[in-house]
């Protein structure tokens, strides 16, 4: 096998893992099919505004930080709870932390929500 045809195979399998990783995510941590929830809702609104490109790049972005926040959090859960299957205060804070990082992002993105659809129905243009 040349060394082109063994690169494309490689990332061939990376995308399958990733793909196997997003379905477990959404079928196994109910947090995240709260996001993705909360995600097809501000397309919809989105769309009915009709969002410029610019609103619609931060609402991918925002949505994407969200989302990786909320799996990066769940494979620190899967880590944790496979080093450290009894209570542990110190995994419980590691948990707890990378938590409060999926509200740091999720409370920031809800914040640019509100901000981006106020603007579309009333106009108000912050100097």
């Amino acid at each position: 096998m040349n060394e082109f045809t063994e690169f494309c195979r490689k990332r061939y399998y990376a995308f399958g893992y990733a793909f196997k990783g997003a379905w477990d995510l959404l079928r196994n941590h109910a947090p995240s099919r709260v996001h993705m929830l909360a995600l097809l809702g501000m397309v919809a609104i989105s769309w009915w505004l009709e969002f410029p490109m610019w609103k619609w790049i931060l609402v991918v972005i925002c949505s994407g930080m969200v989302l990786a926040a909320e799996a990066l959090n769940t494979a620190i859960e899967y880590v944790v709870d496979l080093v450290s299957p009894e209570y542990n205060e110190l995994a419980g804070k590691a948990k707890d932390v990378a938590a409060a990082a999926v509200l740091f992002t999720a409370l920031s993105s809800a914040i640019i929500a509100v901000m981006l659809i106020w603007d579309a129905l009333f106009g108000v243009n912050v100097p």
